[in-house]
Formats: C-alpha cells, sequence, structure tokens
C-alpha cells in the first residue's frame, strides 16, 4: 500500500478532532514557526471549516476555509514536520477545495508564505499583489477560481 492510500481526511466535528487538529496548528505554527501564541487561533475558527488530514492511525495535518459571500479563506494549512512530502498537504487543499465547490464559492483566496508558493501554484493559485509580513513571516496573496465566472446558467 502506497502513502497517499494510507492518507485520508475528515471534517473536526467532535472536541477530540478539533483537539488534534489545535495541537497540529501549534506544533507547526507556534513551536517550530514561532508565531505568537495568542496569534494562532483567531474569531474565525468557531465558524470555518476545518480538516484533520490522518496518515495511517496519526493525525498529521489540518486546514480550515472561512466562506467570505461567494468566496473562501483558504488558511491555517499545517502538516506535521515527520509528515510532509507523502502527500497531506495535498490531501487537505483538495479537501478544503472540494467543500469550497460543494458551498458554490466563484474563487478562494490564501496568503501563502513565500516558500509555499510552488506548492499552491500546482493547484492553480496566482500569486498576486506585494508581499507582506504576517506573524513576523513573509506571505503574499494568492486566488484561484473555484467556479469558472463564464459558467452557463441552466435555462429555467
Amino acid at each position: 500500500m502506497g502513502l497517499s492510500s494510507a492518507i485520508r481526511c475528515q471534517v473536526v466535528e467532535t472536541p477530540a478532532d478539533w483537539m488534534w487538529a489545535s495541537a497540529i496548528r501549534f506544533a507547526v505554527f507556534v513551536n517550530e514557526q514561532r508565531v505568537p501564541f495568542d496569534e494562532e487561533l483567531d474569531e474565525h475558527d468557531r465558524d470555518a471549516f476545518h480538516v484533520l488530514t490522518w496518515l495511517g492511525d496519526r493525525p498529521v495535518g489540518t486546514g480550515r476555509l472561512v466562506t467570505e459571500g461567494d468566496t473562501g479563506r483558504i488558511g491555517r494549512m499545517a502538516v506535521l514536520p515527520a509528515a510532509r512530502g507523502a502527500g497531506v498537504g495535498s490531501a487537505v487543499l483538495r479537501a478544503l477545495l472540494a467543500e469550497a465547490e460543494r458551498r458554490g464559492l466563484r474563487s478562494v483566496h490564501l496568503a501563502a508564505q513565500l516558500h509555499a508558493r510552488p506548492f499552491y501554484a500546482r493547484f492553480g493559485f496566482v500569486a498576486g499583489g506585494p508581499h507582506f509580513l504576517d506573524a513576523g513571516i513573509w506571505h503574499q496573496r494568492m486566488e484561484r477560481m473555484v467556479i469558472p465566472w463564464d459558467t452557463p446558467t441552466p435555462p429555467p
């Protein structure tokens, strides 16, 4: 069995799921990247769509989608160091994009850490605008369409 077949994503629905997702975010952002603890959780967490990704029997990745009208904002994507390169980040992003499509969103955007831009570009995200500091880390906005603007409306 290949690594990708051992990866599964689930919606964060229970307190235990939230505990795992939060622990992954704290490990990656607070411990590894030195994001201030009080900046990691925010007012969007309560209403966001969150996924938790497992590699075998271990929770190793997470991410969220915040809906803003007919657009979405992907963020807080984190994969534990031991699971990087195994396809976990791709699985998280695919799950979030599938949810954006399910919700009928037109586009999604994110703030990509500069080193991660090639990863997001593989999924159709396009970088635009100036670089900016967020929690002491350089980022750039990236965006992609979910449902093309010119999708015809079916006749009544």
